[in-house]
This record gives structure tokens, C-alpha cells and sequence, in this order.
């Protein structure tokens, strides 16, 4: 029992004033701390149960994403069939169904193999799109398991570009999870306007390039009917006046896939708010060979479907850089260079449950987790002493640093800190006073069986040690299931639950032991229990 050497001794004790430097940052207010280094200013963050914050309930449209799916694939056809010098008499995509007509009857089996090309597998031999001949005429339409496939895929990349979108803002430990097949939940501590979240999570960000169809933006007749020449498309036109539309090439030059940075920024013209783009080597290069071949012509700047703006190529674009201008605020400016930053959203979504939780709710939880931890400590601290005298000391002592090395523990991990949490946090202080009172009792008993003072010791902490490891093995596994398998408030719970019991186990087993042993180096006979 006397054999803790002096190395275990250094190690342990600067364990522990680790411990307490970086629990500090997370009892004091931040105002105290502001100044400090960031290695020495690691906080624990507050959940949206206790900070209040913003909660958000986003479903993806499938309609969307069926209609984009239509349009790739009516342009991947176009173009396939042009390359393969095959001729379309007319192409329609209504209802849903892409149907194409050919020129020559001849075509009709290497345009049907070209179509069945551009399907996809799925499980037990299905297809993502069914492909049908009836003469000369070949239909494609979209499946059930395709378009569930589809938004599986989707709904994952939906779920990573909110994340980002919701990093840009600067928060701290947001909760972003999928829920069911359609839906995300969106959960932002801190945040207490949900509009400008929704404002900037509603926001697809599909940004395209396109030339203008000038022949048929000409034709008012057809603009009105939403009638475009083959090839192009109607979209709406705000800037063109209320109720304006604009012709467009379905063909896109560039987009927004392209883009490698977008910032909000001044007009040196004006000094109004713009969005400046920047794009990566091969969007450059498209981009200033477009301007080249179309010098003196207008190409349009579409935001979601809806053109935002119309300029004229005064010049070749050669920087590989753009500006996008507007009815814009700084704000809205800013929210879509956040949204071109983060990249655009496969699916439509939609807002179906909003609400903002007020900090004074979490303000009263946590008053009243911190009278209940401190009236529980405090019981279990006089409970201790009374009982086993000094080694009850030494065993406050190690409950008093586990409390210190959970905080910094979570301030390290930059976890959030949640009231399931704060519940976690005072269970483990049970586990961690479970252990002295089976480490003393053991000694005890071995007293009892008539050992001397070291041998007691040593034997009970032996003997307490594996009943402790053996215990806290399985809270630490059930800690494991309840994080894989939990989420949200589960998953806090699970963390400080885990992280509780390994601080637990040390404290309780070493940090008491080397107090034991420096005191018994000095009064090897006494009594202890």
C-alpha cells in the first residue's frame, strides 16, 4: 500500500490541477474569461433546454425533387441523343413522364438502349426509372423505389448542407438530426430569432448561369402563357417589373456546385449590397469561355428558379469570379452567401413546427439541478465524514474532483450540456460515493478479520478494486447503448453519464489511494477505521 511511487504522485496531482484550470472557464461568466487564450477558455455549452434557443421542424418536398430528376434527365437525353446523331421530333415532360419522339423509326432501339443506359439498379432487380417503346414514341417515368431512393440520398445531403448553413452562423453544438423519412430537426442554442433561421434554412441556394433565349423573351404572347422555344424554359423576372418573365436555355453554363467561396460585400459603383462569387478551375474556365463566345448578349443569374438578375456581357468574364446584384440587404446578402457557401439543397424544405424556447426556462431548471446537486453533495460529503472520519475526508475530497474533472472533461469535448444532462452529472456522483463505501468497507472488514492497518489497506483496496471496475464496466456499456442508440436529450444524458463514471472510478480508486499512502507513510500504526 506504501508503494505509490513518487512519479504516480506528480502525474496524479497534475492530473488534477489540469482539471481545475480547465473546469474554471465553464463557473465563470463569460465576460470573465473573454480575455483568456482559447486553449485556457474551453466552455461548456448550454442546450436549447437551458440556454433557450431556436427550434426548427423542416419536410422535404419529393415533388421538387421528382421535377428536378425529370429535368436532368431530359437534359442528359438531349444531349446523349445529339451526340449519337440521333434526331427528336418533339420531347415532352408533362404529368411527369419524360416522352420523346424520333424522326427516323430506325432510331428507336439505339434511342431506347441509350435511355435504359441512364436507369439505376435497385434492390431485387428493380430500376429507378421505367423505360417503354410504343413505336417510334419512348417513355421515361420516375418509380416509387427510384424516387424513395432518391430521397433517401437526398434527404442525407439536405441534412449536412443545413449543418454547415447552421456552423456559418457561429453557434455553438447545434442539434441537427433526421427524423423519419422526410423530416429534419433543427435545434439552435442561444438563437432566439427563429425567422432569420428560417430564412436562411428555407432557402434552396440552386444557383445557375444561362443564356437568355432573347427570340423568345420577345415574344410576349408566349411569356404570358409560359410558352418557350424548344430548349428553353419561362421563368419569373422580378426585376423586369411586377409579373414579368424572362426566356432562358434549359443548358446551363455554370452552377452553384461550382462555386468555391461567395462573401457579402459593397458595390463600388453604388456601395449597395452584393454577393461576389468565386468559382474553381473548371467553372472558370466554362465561365470566361461563355462570355467570350457570347460578348454583347445577355445571360441570366437564377436563384431558385427565379431570375434575379439579367446583365449584358459588356466583356469577357476572365477572373473567374462574378457579382451578383439586387434588391438586397446586408443581411439578405449575407444569408445567401451563406447559402452559396454552404451549397444548395437537393429538396424543398419546407417549415411545419417552429417555436423559440426563452432562457428563462432553462435559467429556473438550472437553479433548481444546482440546489439539488449541492443539497445532494453536500448530504453525501457529512454522510462520508461522519462515517469513516478521515479516509471519509479523503473520499469528499475525490468526489469534490470528480465534479471538477467532468467539467473540464465536457469543456474539452465542447459538449453541450443539456437538463437530462445536469441528471447524468448528479447520478455519477452516486456512482463515485459507491465506490469509497465499498473501498472502506472492505477495509474494515479485513480489520475485522484481525489483519493489521497496511494489510487491511491493501487488501481492501484490492478486493474493492475489481467489484468497482467489474460495476462501472457495465454503466460505461449501458452508457454506449443509450448513445448509439438514443438521440438528442438521450444522447446528453449518455455522455455525462459515461465521462462521470470514468472520472468516478479514478478518483475513488487512485486520488484516494495516494492520499491513503502519503498519510500512512507518516503514521504507519494508526488506526484507520
Amino acid at each position: 500500500m506504501l508503494d505509490f511511487p513518487r512519479w504516480k504522485v506528480w502525474l496524479t496531482s497534475i492530473t488534477l490541477i489540469l482539471g481545475i484550470l480547465l473546469a474554471v472557464p465553464s463557473l465563470l461568466p463569460e465576460r470573465y474569461t473573454a480575455n483568456l487564450p482559447s486553449f485556457a477558455n474551453q466552455r461548456i455549452n448550454l442546450g436549447l433546454d437551458l440556454a433557450g434557443g431556436s427550434h426548427l421542424l423542416l419536410e422535404a418536398s419529393t415533388e421538387g425533387l421528382a421535377r428536378q430528376r425529370l429535368e436532368d434527365m431530359e437534359t442528359t437525353i438531349r444531349r446523349l441523343l445529339r451526340n449519337a446523331s440521333i434526331e427528336i421530333a418533339d420531347l415532352s415532360t408533362a404529368n411527369g413522364v419524360l416522352a420523346f419522339s424520333l424522326r427516323n423509326p430506325a432510331d428507336v432501339q439505339r434511342a431506347a438502349q441509350t435511355a435504359r443506359e441512364q436507369t439505376t439498379v435497385l434492390g431485387l432487380g428493380g430500376s429507378d426509372w421505367n423505360v417503354a417503346v410504343q413505336g417510334n414514341r419512348i417513355t421515361m417515368t420516375q418509380t416509387e423505389a427510384g424516387l424513395a431512393d432518391a430521397t433517401e440520398r437526398a434527404m442525407d445531403t439536405a441534412t449536412e448542407v443545413v449543418r454547415r448553413r447552421v456552423d456559418e452562423l457561429g453557434t455553438r453544438e447545434p442539434t441537427i438530426i433526421r427524423q423519419g423519412a422526410r423530416r429534419i430537426v433543427v435545434q439552435v442554442p442561444g438563437l432566439q430569432d427563429p425567422q432569420q433561421l428560417r430564412a436562411l434554412l428555407g432557402r434552396t441556394a440552386r444557383l445557375e448561369f444561362k443564356m437568355v433565349d432573347e427570340a423568345g423573351s420577345r415574344d410576349a404572347a408566349a411569356l404570358a402563357q409560359n410558352r418557350a422555344p424548344i430548349g428553353s424554359q419561362v421563368l419569373p423576372y422580378p426585376e423586369g417589373g411586377p409579373g414579368a418573365r424572362i426566356a432562358v436555355e434549359r443548358r446551363a453554363i455554370i452552377t452553384g456546385e461550382r462555386i468555391v467561396d461567395a462573401r457579402q460585400e459593397f458595390s463600388p459603383e453604388n456601395n449597395l449590397p452584393v454577393v461576389t462569387i468565386r468559382f474553381d478551375g473548371a467553372g472558370s474556365l466554362a465561365f470566361g469561355r461563355t462570355t467570350q463566345e457570347h460578348t454583347g448578349k445577355q445571360f441570366a443569374i437564377i436563384l431558385d428558379n427565379q431570375v434575379i438578375s439579367a446583365p449584358s456581357i459588356n466583356e469577357p468574364i476572365l477572373g473567374g469570379s462574378a457579382q451578383i446584384s439586387g434588391s438586397f440587404t446586408v443581411e439578405s446578402a449575407n444569408q445567401l452567401a451563406i447559402s452559396l457557401r454552404s451549397g444548395s439543397l437537393p429538396v424543398d424544405l419546407t417549415v411545419v413546427e417552429e417555436r423559440s424556447v426563452g432562457p428563462e426556462l432553462g435559467r429556473d431548471s438550472i437553479e433548481k439541478g444546482v440546489i439539488a446537486g449541492v443539497v445532494g453533495t453536500s448530504l453525501i460529503l457529512l454522510f462520508m465524514f461522519l462515517t469513516y472520519g478521515r479516509f471519509g475526508l479523503y473520499a469528499n475530497f475525490a468526489l469534490i474532483m470528480n465534479v471538477v474533472l467532468i467539467l473540464a472533461t465536457m469543456a474539452i469535448m465542447n459538449a453541450t450540456l443539456t437538463l437530462p444532462g445536469i441528471a447524468g452529472f448528479v447520478l455519477t456522483i452516486g456512482a463515485a460515493v459507491d465506490a469509497n463505501v465499498i473501498i472502506n468497507e472492505r477495509i474494515r472488514e479485513e480489520q475485522r478479520r484481525g489483519r493489521n492497518v497496511l494489510q487491511s489497506i491493501e487488501h481492501g483496496y484490492n478486493e474493492a478494486r475489481t467489484a468497482i471496475f467489474d460495476a462501472n464496466i457495465t454503466n460505461v456499456i449501458a452508457g454506449v447503448l443509450l448513445f448509439y442508440f438514443g438521440s438528442g436529450p438521450v444522447r446528453g444524458f449518455a455522455v455525462v453519464l459515461i465521462i462521470g463514471i470514468i472520472t468516478s472510478v479514478f478518483t475513488a480508486v487512485t486520488v484516494t489511494r495516494m492520499f491513503v499512502s502519503i498519510w500512512l507513510r507518516r503514521r504507519p500504526t494508526e488506526l484507520v477505521i
